[in-house]
């Protein structure tokens, strides 16, 4: 029978405690409770809009002209009323200004009169695009007019012709994503695509069909007998619920990253509350102690407590769920101006019950063996002075491995992926294990100073009080700091290297699609000494006579073998290549085709030396052997190719040529006017323009990580305030003792802000030490850039974060300095 009278004394005696569990068990469920529902609200907003985000019923995709069947199939249907069509062309071009001169890349988009089927093109003069796009006609993105300094009205030069400007472009329903990489959209009509002459051999061209379907619930049919003629190594058929967009890859991925923070926070957050509750449990070892005495039984005691537990376990999980539903609010605003305003956040019982069930996870898990051990705790202990038994047994080892594998299971059911969460899982043991390892090296070290200064020598003493959580309080602080140290130096790392001061060696213009014809004159027109290399495009069919899984491919995490590739043929390696398999790149004994492969190929499906590839050149299949395998020796923006062949084998095939040239910013902008006018067909990309957009971005997508990862921070925080109260009789015990002898206030105050000026420093500066090895790792191996410290930055980090830890410190210390020795010794003298 549970006594609620001594439960309620007993939370009011730890209200402290009780309170900081309970913040724990908030801070450890909302990060994900807000991922997870921004999840739901993403897929939901993604579903409801599905047609719109798409453009129509059932979408067809090919990097080549269509098939004839296909084409032939869909006029069929169309003449018998069962769909309507709208072939859409995307590919990018350089465009100008006709009278001042100015150029710039610019995404092309050719649509004719019924696009788009569902939703609708925003124009800034409020009119429908039907009645503004008509040949002659464009419709362009605002930065197209800031990047040329034209205005409505305005001619504007296109391929081989010009069109005048007639409005704006403010939203499509078909491109949520907005990123404008490579350049602003035009939007032109399908009238004048042969105008332009830009659609040439080999060029790099998204074809797209829209199908609005007569009758919605025959759609699936329908896809399926158009799959039937489509080109299954080129034309890709979905339902607009199947197709996949831009917006659902960066979605997904950057949810996927925000939950290894959101469970990692957890983690930092379950320390806080494992080590809370030994705070608990250690004030309330007396009382326990004198109701063993008077007959309690364990099973009655952990009853008690277990029920308080879940009492404020239940309290932090339903204030941790309403705080993740207000962050999952905040999140669409991180990404305004990046996708459009279609997701709305939701509420779902889905989230609530998901966010109930990992609350009391949480709790069981971080709490079972301070409850376990409460039945070892002997009535004893009153005299003795005794703490917490720590004894390992069979029962301790079992439950270890148990919440093992409970967590690894909660880690791949949040990812959804069994791999990443078993490496994620990996990484992060690692990275406690080297916190733990360093912590303790660094507080031996401490603790064996010889030091003089009674203040200093008091402090350092102070680490090490009885009941104190230094080790927790360390790790906890060092893995979040360190998170957060990582994420500012390799920001700052890049955009020094890339964006500040873009890398002396790297190539800044890269020309693409020049035709095999216009290469001399194109030479010629640059007037200095390049790299040169043929393109030629194609897919992979069978890698040894087996067909590509498609489907099974296209759930890899990054590249894939079903994209398009660019192939190249020659002789020699690059200068940022060598060969790690084949001792050469082609073999003299073979007299069939030969090609030679990228490492991260040769990962995608698990190739040797020797298999066969089958490629797919423009309908023309090509197999060919594997005589070589390449990897690079440094990451750079230099080109590289996953496959190049012999001469002999591809110089005869439809290609188009590739160059990456360093020009001065003054030299590239006067070649970009005079190839917008000499070869329209030839597209220019300044990287450097390139790299800052992606800055920006990235610079936006970090302050969602930022904001995640001091949540995690916090967990730390409230470790040290539950420390102090777990110690507040051994530390007033100090500060009386220190004023019967003769000290002021501010000699203890001086003690213990320097205590935990050690605690923040101490933290700080392992998190400086991880951070900087990691992200040294990261810029020097996966960006292959220069790497600086940035000290000054780094030490100001390290004084912020002392100063925080003080002054988190001190506020509840405040009491215990204002101690009055007479009132607590007559306190020790009637206890």
């Amino acid at each position: 029978m549970l006594n609620f009278k001594f439960i309620f004394r007993q939370l009011l005696y730890s209200r402290v405690q009780a309170l900081i569990f309970v913040a724990c068990v908030i801070l450890s469920i909302v990060t994900l409770v807000a991922i997870n529902g921004f999840s739901i609200s993403v897929n939901r907003a993604l579903f409801n809009d599905a047609r719109t985000l798409h453009g129509g019923d059932i979408i067809i995709r090919s990097s080549k002209e269509f098939a004839a069947p296909l084409i032939a199939a869909i006029d069929r249907l169309e003449k018998e009323g069962r769909l309507k069509s709208s072939r859409v062309y995307e590919f990018y071009s350089m465009v100008g200004a006709v009278q001042n001169e100015g150029s710039t890349l610019a995404r092309l988009k050719i649509v004719p009169a019924e696009y788009p089927f569902y939703g609708k093109c925003e124009l800034a003069s409020g009119r429908d695009l039907h009645s503004v796009l008509i040949p002659g006609r464009v419709v362009v993105q605002p930065g197209l007019l800031e990047r040329l300094n034209l205005k409505i009205g305005e001619p504007l030069r296109v391929g081989g012709t010009i069109l005048q400007i007639a409005d704006v472009l403010l939203k499509e329903p078909d491109r949520p994503l907005n990123l404008s990489v490579f350049g602003p959209r035009v939007l032109i009509a399908a009238a004048d695509l042969n105008r332009l002459d830009l659609v040439k051999k080999g060029s790099r061209v998204r074809y797209r069909i829209l199908i609005k379907a007569a009758q919605a619930e025959r759609l699936d049919p329908l896809a399926a007998g158009l799959r039937t003629v489509a080109d299954p190594d080129y034309d890709r058929v979905d339902t607009f619920l199947t197709a996949r967009s831009g917006i659902k890859r960066f979605l997904k991925n950057f949810i996927f990253f925000l939950s290894l923070i959101g469970i990692f926070t957890l983690i930092l957050a379950g320390i806080g509350i494992n080590s809370t509750l030994k705070a608990f449990v250690r004030d309330a070892v007396p009382t326990i102690a004198v109701m063993k005495i008077l007959g309690a039984t364990s099973r009655w005691i952990i009853s008690h407590v277990v029920f308080s537990l879940a009492f404020l376990g239940l309290i932090g999980t339903s204030v941790g769920i309403g705080a993740g539903f207000v962050a999952q609010m905040v999140l669409p605003r991180f990404f305004s101006g990046l996708v459009q305003e279609n997701i709305r956040p939701v509420i779902t019982g889905q989230v609530l019950i998901e966010g109930y069930l990992l609350g009391l996870l949480v709790v069981v898990l971080f709490t079972f063996l301070p409850l376990y051990r409460l039945k070892e705790i002997k009535p004893i202990v009153i005299f003795k002075q005794t703490v917490l038994p720590t004894r390992f047994d069979t029962t301790v080892a079992l439950t270890l491995v148990a919440a093992a594998i409970v967590f690894v299971g909660l880690v791949v059911w949040q990812l959804a992926e069994f791999r990443s969460g078993i490496y994620f899982t990996g990484a992060v043991l690692g990275l406690f294990l080297i916190i733990a390892g360093l912590t303790h090296g660094m507080l031996l070290l401490l603790r064996r100073l010889p030091l003089k200064n009674l203040v200093v020598r008091q402090s350092l003493k102070g680490l090490f009080r009885p009941r104190n959580a230094t080790r927790s309080i360390v790790m906890t602080l060092a893995a979040a700091l360190a998170v957060v140290f990582s994420i500012y130096l390799i920001e700052e790392n890049l955009d020094a290297a890339f964006v500040q001061s873009y890398p002396p060696s790297a190539p800044n213009a890269f020309f693409l699609d020049i035709q095999p014809s216009q290469l001399d004159e194109f030479k010629n027109l640059i007037g200095t000494q390049a790299s040169y290399y043929p393109i030629i495009r194609a897919r992979i069919v069978s890698v040894n006579g087996e067909k590509i899984d498609r489907q099974k491919q296209r759930t890899r995490r990054g590249d894939n073998l079903t994209r398009t590739f660019n192939l190249t043929y020659r002789h020699s390696l690059l200068d940022d290549e060598q060969i790690i398999k084949g001792g050469q790149l082609f073999r003299s004994d073979w007299s069939d085709n030969q090609v030679s492969i990228m490492d991260t190929v040769a990962e995608m499906r698990s190739m040797q030396l020797g298999d066969r590839i089958t490629f797919n050149i423009q309908g023309v299949q090509l197999e060919a052997r594997i005589s070589s395998i390449r990897r690079r020796t440094k990451e750079s923006i230099a080109p590289f190719f996953y496959f190049v062949f012999q001469n002999k084998t591809l110089e005869s095939a439809p290609q188009t040529i590739f160059s990456a040239q360093r020009l001065s910013k003054t030299r590239l902008a006067h070649l970009q006017n005079r190839i917008v006018h000499r070869f329209p067909n030839i597209r220019v990309i300044d990287m450097s323009e390139t790299i800052i957009t992606f800055a920006n971005v990235t610079r936006r997508m970090s302050d969602i990580v930022r904001a995640f990862t001091l949540i995690s921070i916090a967990a730390g925080l409230l470790i040290i305030v539950s420390s102090i109260y777990a110690t507040r009789i051994a530390r007033m015990r100090e500060a009386v003792y220190y004023k019967v002898l003769g000290a002021r206030r501010r000699f203890v105050l001086n003690i213990f802000a320097l205590e935990n000026l050690m605690l923040g420093l101490i933290s700080s500066t392992l998190a400086l030490l991880i951070a900087q090895v990691g992200s040294w790792m990261v810029c020097r191996q996966v960006f292959d850039i220069s790497y600086a410290p940035f000290w000054g930055d780094c030490l100001l980090g390290l004084a912020v974060a002392g100063t925080i830890v003080i002054v988190v410190g001190l506020v509840p210390s405040w009491p215990i300095l204002h101690q009055k020795p007479v009132v607590f010794l007559r306190q020790q003298i009637e206890e």
